[in-house]
């Protein structure tokens, strides 16, 4: 075939990505369902012969629309059978269901792109078991804390081994995901994310409330309830854009209106509590010594209890009168 007549057509999928590529072995080829075609597409909404490529005089590429029932499309142009028209340098068209493009030799080429490689998971190879180590460790440091110095160890496995196996179980299922979608199969990697995120979450939720005693800041149990609806969140978005890197924006942005409207809902939930987020109080304290922020006197927290007073005068008020109100109307 002569040069500047070499050409490929391109069977595009739903996100633009080329997922099969035939090569023009000679002018005019036809296209469709029957093996009698140059280009046959397993595609029930085409006829046997639906298309017809072909060049004209001057070498230009023309598409014929054969008889079909479904014809196609040239961008927004609706094409029906009968109709030809002249294809422009690589040039999009929709035949049935099939997204196919058209592109020859002297046609302009996209920049080639860097490739994306994996993250170097195997640099932290010596990193990977100390976290996962110390994260097992808080997990046996909060079943440590929560029963008897005398229980038995059994007690102590399924608080540690279960979160394991959900951790490992999640970073296969990722995996699987990007084996169906990029065929490869970066185990580790999701691994060493999952347990990254979830240990840090871990942190944490011993810190901010540690914190928060010792300096008397509510606000960080605040912080802390936010932080962790947040972390799950940028975790879900970190292991997804593994699986589907071009698609980063519109995964961030989704995941973060998902966020917004979980706290709304969390916020709606609690218009008739004194607080949005974040317990009402510390319901386990530690030990005195950690305690840094200055002592206040009784004092202090009887005049912060008296602008109660007056309402809880009313309030009793009323109570105590429902009983005489009822006997009324009996």
């Amino acid at each position: 075939m002569d040069r500047a007549a070499a050409a490929v057509i391109e069977v595009l999928g739903r996100d633009g990505q080329v997922r099969r590529c035939h090569r023009v072995q000679a002018w005019p080829l036809a296209i469709g369902r029957s093996p009698d075609c140059e280009l046959v597409l397993d595609d029930s909404h085409l006829a046997g012969a639906h298309a017809r490529l072909a060049l004209d005089e001057q070498g230009q590429p023309q598409l014929s629309l054969l008889d079909s029932l479904n014809g196609g499309w040239l961008g927004k142009r609706r094409l029906v059978a009968g109709e030809t028209l002249a294809l422009a340098p690589g040039a999009q068209f929709q035949l049935g269901a099939t997204l196919l493009r058209l592109r020859r030799a002297g046609d302009p080429l996209a920049p080639e792109q860097p490739l994306r490689q994996l993250p170097a998971v195997h640099h932290h190879w010596a990193l990977l078991p100390a976290l996962l180590l110390g994260w097992l460790f808080l997990l046996w440091f909060d079943q440590w804390s929560a029963l008897n110095p005398d229980a038995p160890w059994i007690d102590y496995a399924g608080a540690v081994l279960g979160p394991l196996g959900l951790l490992l179980a999640w970073a296969a299922l990722w995996a699987l995901v990007n084996q169906l979608f990029q065929h490869r199969f970066p185990f580790v990697t999701h691994l060493w994310r999952a347990l990254l995120g979830v240990a840090g979450l871990h942190v944490l939720s011993f810190v901010l409330p540690l914190l928060a005693y010792a300096f008397s800041a509510r606000w960080l149990l605040v912080a802390d309830a936010l932080l962790f609806p947040a972390g799950l969140v940028a975790l879900l978005w970190w292991h997804a854009v593994l699986v589907w890197p071009r698609a980063r924006r519109v995964l961030g942005l989704s995941l973060a209106g998902m966020l917004i409207g979980a706290l709304g809902l969390m916020v709606a939930k609690r218009q008739d509590q004194q607080y949005w987020f974040g317990p009402p109080y510390l319901a386990a304290l530690p030990p005195p010594m950690m305690r840094l922020a200055s002592p206040k006197p009784p004092e202090a927290l009887i005049e912060s209890l008296r602008p109660l007073e007056a309402e809880l005068a009313r309030q009793a008020g009323r109570d105590s009168d429902q009983p005489a109100a009822a006997e009324g109307e009996e």
